[in-house]
């Protein structure tokens, strides 16, 4: 399976490169279970499907804590059938395949209750994409009944989900959107936008 996701970081600052620079020494921990590209638009990084969300927390959160207004977008995609299988992204926690769906949704919300708090406030906005499947509803909606529960919810909006809370149990949430919903070996994808430190928060 592929597993992997583009990741741009946008600092509101005029030392936007030092605060980019600095945040990617982040990831220097997760860089041998990950392989990372960067171009002029983003920062790929492939690798196990429950590593990534937790490289990209720390990324965040080390620009975030500069207190500057910081957003960052990602497009996380496993199992494209357009990408080959790569050794890198074997995943260490996994369900079986068979898991029914309520398994699924209070597993999902054990690890989010039990993620380490980071200290450092943020919301995210998602939209989860399962492909490929003659359900994909029944697992969209079964990620909106974990999502409702997880303590990270804040509300619904047109096409995607607001979250809101400390950085390590939002991150958790969306790793485990990603992990627990839709086909194991299927495609899925999800869109994210995280937001710290805005100005128009409310």
């Amino acid at each position: 399976m592929f597993s992997g996701a583009q990741i741009s970081l946008y600092p509101m600052s005029d030392d936007y490169v030092g605060i980019i620079l600095d945040a990617i020494t982040a990831l220097d921990p997760w860089r041998a279970n990950l392989r990372i590209e960067t171009d002029d638009i983003s920062t790929l990084i492939v690798g196990p499907p429950e590593i990534l969300f937790p490289a990209m927390r720390d990324l965040f959160v080390a620009a975030a804590r500069t207190g500057v207004h910081c957003t960052m977008h990602v497009t996380a995609s496993r199992g494209c059938p357009g990408e080959p299988d790569d050794p890198i992204c074997v995943p260490g926690d996994t369900l079986a395949p068979d898991t029914p769906l309520q398994d699924r949704i209070a597993h999902a919300r054990t690890a989010v209750a039990d993620a380490q708090t980071t200290g450092q406030t943020i919301a995210a906005q998602f939209s989860l994409y399962p492909l490929g499947l003659g359900h994909h509803m029944d697992e969209i909606y079964g990620c909106i009944e974990f999502l409702k529960a997880s303590g990270t919810f804040e509300t619904s909006k047109n096409f995607c989900t607001k979250l809101r809370g400390d950085a390590g149990p939002v991150f958790e949430t969306l790793s485990r959107a990603f992990t627990s919903f839709g086909a194991q070996a299927g495609h899925v994808a999800l869109d994210v936008t995280v937001s710290a430190n805005s100005p128009s928060a409310v």
